[in-house]
Order: C-alpha cells, then sequence, then structure tokens
C-alpha cells in the first residue's frame, strides 16, 4: 500500500470487531507516527495506549464524571459559519441516517452521540496528551502526529475513529490517567479492526471539490 491509497481508504470508523491488536502492533503504530513533522522538534505528543481493564476503569471514570463543557465548545468555534456549517449539518445527517435515525429521533441521536464515550466499542483506546503551556503551533504538530497514525493504522490493517470529545472530561482523565501537570488530554482515538457489518461504517464522509478551497498560482 503506498501513501495516496491509505490516505483514501481512511475514514472514520464506529463499530468494532472485539479482537484487539497485539502490543507490537500499537507500538508500532506510535512509534512510526512519531516520525511526523514537528517544528523546533519539540514533538509535543505524549501518548497513552490503553486496553482490558486499564481501558474498562476509564470508560468507568467517564461515564461516572459529569462533562466539563459541551461537546460543541471543544470541537467547532461558536456559531458555525458558512460553508462550515453545512459541511457539518451534512456529515451528520450522513452519519444518523446510514443507522436509520431520523433527524426527530431525539433519544437515538443522543445514544449513538453517548457512544464517543465507549470509543465506539474498539478494543483500544489512545489519549494524545499535550502540556497545557505549548501554543498553536505545537497543537498544529498534535494534528500531524494523528494523521500520521491514522495513515500507518490502515497500512497495518486497522481502522480508527479520532475524538475531540474526550476534552469534555480532560481534567477527570487527567486525574485518573495520573498525567503530570499540566498535561491534557488534547485528543482520543478508538482504535481496531473494522465491523464491516456495522451500518454505520458505510458511512464515506465527502469532501469539497478542489476548486472551493485551493487556488493555484504561476502555474
Amino acid at each position: 500500500m503506498d501513501v495516496f491509497q491509505a490516505l483514501h481508504q481512511r475514514r472514520s470508523v464506529r463499530a468494532f470487531l472485539p479482537q484487539a491488536p497485539s502490543a507490537d502492533a500499537v507500538r508500532t503504530l506510535m512509534q512510526a507516527a512519531a516520525r511526523a513533522a514537528s517544528g523546533g522538534n519539540l514533538q509535543p505528543w505524549r501518548v497513552l495506549a490503553l486496553t482490558g481493564e486499564p481501558l474498562a476503569d476509564v470508560l468507568a471514570a467517564v461515564a461516572r464524571a459529569a462533562p466539563e463543557q459541551d461537546a460543541n465548545q471543544t470541537s467547532y468555534p461558536p456559531s458555525l459559519w458558512e460553508p462550515y456549517r453545512t459541511r457539518r449539518f451534512a456529515n451528520g445527517e450522513d452519519l444518523y441516517r446510514s443507522i436509520g435515525i431520523a433527524r426527530d429521533d431525539k433519544a437515538g441521536r443522543l445514544e449513538q452521540l453517548a457512544k464517543n464515550a465507549e470509543f465506539f466499542g474498539a478494543p483500544v483506546g489512545l489519549f494524545v496528551c499535550v502540556d497545557q503551556r505549548m501554543g498553536q503551533a505545537q497543537w498544529v504538530d498534535l494534528g500531524i502526529y494523528l494523521q500520521s497514525l491514522m495513515l500507518a493504522a490502515v497500512d497495518q490493517g486497522l481502522a480508527t475513529c479520532a475524538q475531540g470529545f474526550w476534552r469534555r472530561y480532560e481534567r477527570s482523565l487527567a486525574a485518573h490517567l495520573q498525567l503530570p501537570e499540566p498535561y491534557r488530554v488534547a485528543f482520543g482515538v478508538a482504535l481496531g479492526y473494522e465491523d464491516t457489518a456495522a451500518p454505520i461504517n458505510t458511512l464515506q464522509a465527502s469532501r469539497a471539490p478542489l476548486h472551493e478551497w485551493a487556488d493555484l498560482r504561476g502555474f
């Protein structure tokens, strides 16, 4: 598999098989992703991979905790404007349509949202953490690390879903995970083998055409 194939095959998977990848496989992904570009070679990421009882303990702790922030506050700017508002709305509608949840089915939508707090059933949950003193440039580095990790996972036959959702519980997670101050969870990643029979995994998010966001000059 080459990089272009991995880019086209990567999707946000929201249903996983119970089989967990081996410790060696997870370690290989984490280490390979650390080749990501990093300004000043700061490598600002700190990554925890959990499975089995440690993962179950964290999920139970989060289930008992009250959200510290609203999900929208942690993931999107307030009063999202066009064309981003329409893109987000369409993506949400496509997702719920794939699992037969109607727009007015509030309970069904909340039930699906709650699966974020279970890593969508993935057997491995990764928490990518950052020192809160880091700035915007280092958060860009985290994004490059995340993309590298997800592409490496595709190459190894694994599936992922990146989740900003976990920032709703950043203080609770920091305490439970015993993160050194002033580290906090930046995002989580569900990792495992895709359940190809799950309807929700038929979703392939669309992408805006090149002319909407790119401008080539001098060619």
